[in-house]
């Protein structure tokens, strides 16, 4: 087994771990995204664990706050300040891993949200700040770019379009969004109220839109690649997911 997938199944391990011990919580999305986080962590983002708030680290949003154990999970295999016992007291009082919403960027985390959509306006926010910072002091000082997780339940709300347009309308080439396609939402299946084509919205909004199998680790590193190369387009990769993938009583429920 592969570095790459021992680290996904360590972050559902500890997903499912954390959400038990405290009986509050979602290990569906973190288990769900974990092979796409770890694609995105172990390749492509640019952060250093030893100094969290590097001005010119990547910015990550994890927009669909109800994953907030999938970010405890990251920082902490990747090295970030965020222990065993912080996980193993996942939304207890006095730990640092209360849950969303939050910003902690002392521990790595730049934005975890709850209200839905909320993370959507941060990132397209924070692309905009990247953008200007890189005009008046070049990119030799400013160089980052910022990716986020959304999920059925940002799209569905207003500012998501709102935000989405003015992203696509500046052409923020520097913002990747992963979208976890599950059509699962906390009433049931997606299609007794969202049936759109989502694809087909952003595109209209100007974004380069890819769509993947979530779970393949080489369709998502490619998804990825390509945002990477397009100047003057923000885009949306539309991952197609399981939620709870891997559990056999759970997963797309």
């Amino acid at each position: 087994m592969s570095n790459e997938q021992l680290a996904v199944n360590a972050i559902k391990a500890l997903s499912m771990d954390g959400v038990q011990a405290a009986n509050s919580g979602h290990p569906g999305a973190p288990m769900g995204m974990a092979d796409i986080a770890t694609v995105l962590w172990t390749r492509y983002l640019v952060v250093d664990p030893t100094d969290p708030t590097w001005p010119d680290r990547d910015r990550f949003i994890v927009s669909n706050g109800h994953a907030s154990m999938l970010v405890y999970s990251l920082l902490h295999l990747s090295g970030f300040p965020l222990d065993m016992d912080a996980l193993r007291n996942f939304r207890q009082f006095g730990y640092p891993t209360a849950g969303h919403p939050e910003r902690e960027p002392h521990l790595g985390i730049d934005m975890t949200t709850g209200p839905l959509g909320q993370g959507f306006g941060t990132g397209v926010g924070m692309a905009i700040a990247e953008e200007h910072l890189r005009a008046v002091f070049g990119d030799g000082l400013v160089n980052h770019r910022t990716f986020g997780l959304v999920s059925d339940g940002d799209l569905m709300e207003g500012i998501s379009s709102e935000s989405g347009s003015l992203a696509g309308h500046l052409g923020l080439g520097r913002l990747t969004y992963i979208y976890d396609d599950n059509e699962i939402s906390i009433e049931g299946d997606t299609d007794l109220a969202f049936t759109e084509d989502v694809g087909a919205r952003f595109r209209a909004f100007g974004w380069h839109t890819e769509e993947i199998d979530g779970h393949d680790h080489g369709a998502i590193a490619q998804a990825i690649e390509a945002s990477l190369v397009v100047p003057d387009q923000p885009s949306l990769i539309v991952a197609h997911t399981h939620i709870a993938h891997g559990s056999p009583n759970m997963a797309d429920s």
